[in-house]
Formats: C-alpha cells, sequence, structure tokens
C-alpha cells in the first residue's frame, strides 16, 4: 500500500535546502560536538558552533534578555550627568584581564584527516567557551564572537604570515588591541607585529601622538605605524550641516594614501632587512605622487574563501613577503587596502563582518596582503562601547539610548547638535536627544505622526560611527599632561601624514618607529572627521609644491642613508 504523503512547508522545504548546501558533513560534525558537550555535561546552545546557516562567517555575539531592554529603556528617560574629561582615560588591563586568552587552533599532526580535524577544532572551540565562563564570574559580560569558521580564518591567517599587521581605530585603541594576540604572535610565532592606529583624522594630532608612544612604551617589540585611508586629497569639504558638524566626504576617485603607505613599507623593510629587497613597493608609492588614478595597476587579487585547514609556514616562501591584516570589526581594515592599492579592491561596508573571508592581494610582485574578516577577541567591553567601535551591528541594537546616554555624559550632544529640549526644560535625558533629534531631522512615525525617537538614536550612532561625533579615548595621564603633547615633535609628521602640510617634516624616519624610540608625542583638542579647515580641491595635485616638486624626493633622500 503506498505510504500517505506528509504535508510539506515552505519552512521545512528551505531549511532541507540550507542543510543539502553546507554538505554532509555539517550533520556529522555538529553530532559528534553534541555528543562530546553531552558526555562533558555542557550546554551547546551557548557554544554557536556552525550549524548549516546561510552566512556561516555571520558574526554571533551575547543577546539582551526583554527585561534587560525595558530597564534600559527607563534609564534612558533620566537626567544626564556631565562626567570629568578624565573618564575617558583608559588602559587595556581594565578591558583584557589577566588570563583571558584568545582561542587557538588545537594540536594537529599530518595523520590526521581534514574531517577528524574540524571535529577535534568544534570540541576544543564548545570546550573553550564552557571555561571562558566557568573563569569568569560574570561570563556573559565577556564579549566574543562565537563562530568558530571566523576564527578558523584567523589562525590560517596567523601562521600563514610573516608579518602581521593589526590594525586598530585610533580612537579606542586599547579597547581593540589584545596582548594576548601580541603573546601569541610575537612571544609563541616568534613573528613580526606591527600596529597600525588606523583613522588618525578622526582624532586631534596630540592625542595620535600620546596613544603612539603608548604603544610604544607597552610593547617595546611593536612597531608602530600611523594611516588614514582619506587623507586631505581624498576628501572634499561637503559644508556645514544643519547640526553645525562639518562634513568631509570622500571624492569619486581615491588615490593611494601614499603618505602611510610609505611608513609601512619603511617599517616592513626594516623588519625583513636584507632578507628581501621591497624596493619594488617603495618605487610604486613614490610613482604614485606622479601618476593619474588609472594607471595605478593591481597585479593579482585572489579569494581564499574555502582552505581554512592548517598551513605549514615557511618564511618568505618563493621569495613573497605575505603579511596578514586582521582585527576587530569596522576597524578600517578593507579600507585601508584600498588606500594601499588606490583603488577598491575589497569591498567596504559600515556593517561588522561585512568581510566574509580572508583574501590574498599582490601589491607588487613579492609582497601580498591577506585581508581576514573582522572578528570581536575575548574581553570585557560593554555593549555600549561595541556599538561605539562598530563591533555590534546597529540594525541589530534593540535598545540604542542607553548608549546615546554614554555619548551625552561625555560630549556635549546638545551644544554640537544645535538641538532645542522638546518641553522646553533645562534637564536632558537620552530620550530628550533622541526627540529633539527627531523633530529637527524630520524623523515622524507613520501613524501616530510623533518624533520617531528609536530611527533619531539609530541615526546619532552611525554618525558616531563614521566620526562626524568623534568620542576619542585617552591614554593614561593624557589630561594632565595635554600641554606635553601638544608640543612635542610629532605634530608635524601626524598632520603630514593626513596630508594636512605641504611640507615633509623634518627627520620623519626618526619620529616613526625607530628601535630605540623614547620619544614624546603630541596633539590638539578633540575634533571631528570634518574638523580640519584645510581640503584639496578635485584639480589640485597633492604632490605639487613650489618647494617641494615631490614630497617623496625629501623620504628618498633620508631613507637611503
Amino acid at each position: 500500500m503506498p505510504r500517505k504523503k506528509v504535508p510539506f512547508s515552505g519552512k521545512a522545504k528551505r531549511q532541507q535546502l540550507q542543510k543539502k548546501k553546507m554538505g554532509k558533513n555539517s550533520n556529522y560534525l555538529m553530532t559528534r560536538a553534541k555528543e562530546s558537550s553531552e558526555e562533558d555535561g555542557q550546554d551547546i546552545t551557548r557554544s554557536y558552533i556552525h550549524k548549516g546557516q546561510t552566512n556561516r562567517y555571520a558574526l554571533k555575539l551575547n543577546r539582551e534578555t526583554d527585561a534587560e531592554v525595558e530597564e534600559k529603556k527607563e534609564l534612558a528617560k533620566k537626567q544626564i550627568i556631565r562626567l570629568d574629561e578624565t573618564c575617558l582615560e583608559i588602559t587595556s588591563d581594565k578591558y583584557f584581564p589577566a588570563g583571558l586568552t584568545f582561542p587557538r587552533r588545537p594540536p594537529w599532526n599530518f595523520d590526521m584527516s581534514r574531517l577528524e580535524l574540524d571535529s577535534r577544532e568544534n570540541r576544543y572551540f564548545t570546550q573553550y567557551l564552557s571555561e571562558l565562563h566557568k573563569t569568569f564570574e560574570k561570563g556573559d559580560s565577556i564579549s566574543i564572537d562565537r563562530n568558530i569558521e571566523n576564527w578558523r580564518q584567523l589562525w590560517r591567517v596567523t601562521e600563514m604570515s610573516d608579518i602581521l599587521l593589526l590594525v586598530v581605530d585610533i580612537r579606542f585603541p586599547n579597547l581593540i588591541f589584545p596582548p594576548s594576540l601580541y603573546d601569541y604572535v610575537v612571544g609563541y610565532l616568534h613573528k613580526h607585529m606591527v600596529v597600525v592606529l588606523n583613522k588618525i583624522d578622526l582624532a586631534p594630532p596630540s592625542l595620535v601622538a600620546a596613544w603612539k608612544h603608548y604603544f610604544t612604551k607597552q610593547y617595546p617589540k611593536l612597531k608602530i605605524v600611523l594611516f588614514t585611508s582619506f587623507p586631505s586629497y581624498n576628501l572634499r569639504d561637503g559644508g556645514g550641516s544643519a547640526s553645525g558638524i562639518k562634513i568631509k566626504r570622500r571624492k569619486g576617485k581615491q588615490k593611494m594614501a601614499a603618505e602611510g603607505a610609505q611608513k609601512l613599507q619603511e617599517a616592513c623593510q626594516t623588519l625583513v632587512k636584507d632578507e628581501l629587497d621591497l624596493s619594488l613597493w617603495k618605487h610604486k608609492i613614490l610613482e604614485e605622487m606622479n601618476f593619474e588614478y588609472e594607471d595605478i595597476v593591481i597585479d593579482k587579487v585572489v579569494n581564499q574563501n574555502e582552505d581554512t585547514s592548517y598551513f605549514q609556514h615557511q618564511r618568505f616562501k618563493e621569495g613573497i613577503l605575505t603579511i596578514g591584516c586582521v582585527g576587530q570589526p569596522n576597524v578600517g581594515k578593507s579600507s585601508l587596502i584600498n588606500a594601499l592599492m588606490g583603488r577598491k579592491v575589497v569591498s567596504v561596508s559600515r556593517t561588522p563582518g561585512h568581510t566574509k573571508h580572508f583574501q590574498t592581494i599582490f601589491l607588487t610582485s613579492n609582497v601580498r596582503l591577506c585581508d581576514c574578516p573582522g572578528l570581536v577577541f575575548p574581553s570585557t567591553v560593554s555593549k555600549v562601547l561595541q556599538v561605539l567601535m562598530g563591533s555590534f551591528p546597529i540594525a541589530q541594537l534593540r535598545e540604542p539610548y542607553t548608549t546615546i546616554k554614554y555619548l551625552a555624559e561625555r560630549m556635549d550632544l546638545v551644544k554640537l547638535l544645535k538641538i532645542t529640549h522638546p518641553s522646553k526644560e533645562e534637564e536632558w535625558s537620552a530620550m530628550d536627544i533622541c526627540e529633539a533629534w527627531a523633530t529637527k531631522r524630520g524623523f515622524f512615525t507613520a501613524k501616530a505622526a510623533r518624533p520617531d525617537t528609536h530611527r533619531a538614536s539609530n541615526h546619532l550612532l552611525r554618525m558616531a560611527l563614521s566620526g562626524q561625533i568623534s568620542l576619542c579615548f585617552m591614554p593614561p595621564g593624557y589630561v594632565a599632561e595635554k600641554s606635553r603633547w601638544e608640543q612635542c615633535d610629532d605634530i608635524e609628521y601626524i598632520k603630514w601624514v593626513q596630508a594636512n602640510i605641504d611640507e615633509v617634516p623634518t627627520n620623519p624616519r626618526d619620529s616613526v618607529y625607530s628601535d630605540d624610540e623614547d620619544e614624546d608625542s603630541s596633539e590638539d583638542d578633540h575634533g571631528e572627521s570634518g574638523s580640519k579647515e584645510e581640503s584639496t580641491s578635485d584639480d589640485e595635485d597633492p604632490g605639487s609644491d613650489t618647494k617641494v616638486k615631490n614630497r617623496f624626493d625629501l623620504l628618498d633622500v633620508t631613507s637611503s642613508d
């Protein structure tokens, strides 16, 4: 007798196709992970092992409960109390406590099959997350990317790289730089590590100098490079907005950010010494000042989207320098690579986790960059700071008012946005700021035509993420020694990297990353992304100067000593 057909919904069909798409191994790995976790008495619902979702590289972070969301909404209605400027001084010990390390690839041998290695990695990652919550009493406050696929790609990049490039946002350096990664790369792998302080156009020069000095002192084996993907010749003045915030917009054609590229090349040449000749890379950067955008040639771009298995490292394999580019989401890794190339070779988005797999980009025939997807290293960084840093997607934020309150406590948002209190009162709350901004921008609900505070808060958070509202943290002791940093020797060099001055500063090499560097650094007061008054027009050549025809002629002389 024929078997009666069972109703099959469209949802069930989609789930079936997803499982089929991920392949036969997915079910096997999940079964093994579940069996091992049940034997250890663990709850795999917290481990977030890949379960056949469409986007296998999606960021997976903690989610708030409904009760927590309602509690935070009530707090957003209370009066805002401004805090002292010293509250922005932070240390890494607070957010990366001792004993907090990131997941590493478990031991392996060549006799293991790919399936066995994947199964071992899944069991290890589940156990790692379980021990993480046992070690720290407030386990839920530990922020970490819980997707093992992203960690596999980090393992691959660190294994194949000769030099590891860690990109950090100059506004939140101590929140992004994990000391455990430094110990692993420099101490365990015995490889070189370069920290790129990116987006320096969003911070005052004196603060940039102070952070550079701080990292040089705290981590003596690091090379520090200052960088901005959008120097002044790649920006145009968008004029003042209704809020009084000046906005600099990107030009259609992007030239290579040659100032920062020059310093990165010099840092890499110092590390590889005479083992590898990087003169071709240097020559390409020097030529960039004399050629148009279309004349820059990209040798090759290779997408590495499948293989994340173990890689046996060989130093300068086939005469090629491999530079791994890692960091948290939204620190500007993809923008940095595009700025190094002088054109778009990597897709860029403000959405955390936009880069799904690492890509190999050849800068020259013997220099290649490996762009790794951004991932959140384990830390005690709060959800509010994750949002401001760009680690947590704003679109997925259930309660944005707490973050607005955090900003308003440390910045004068009322004055900056030029808003009027909706109730004509003197005391402000986070909800009042959002309501006033919604009214000013014309954000109203469709049915009741009330100010859409949720949309307004999301808009403010995106402005903070892009740098139009720039909140910058400071190294310890910065406020007390602010005048010292404003007078230090690095100020002119920092402005040169930002392309805000035409001439090369005196002895730029000595003030950047010398091994015995113990110099002071400097900066002005807080500035937004568009706080600079100087701006080059589209027709202006940033390399043309009456005194120095090519700004890199002087660099070429100093680097040949």
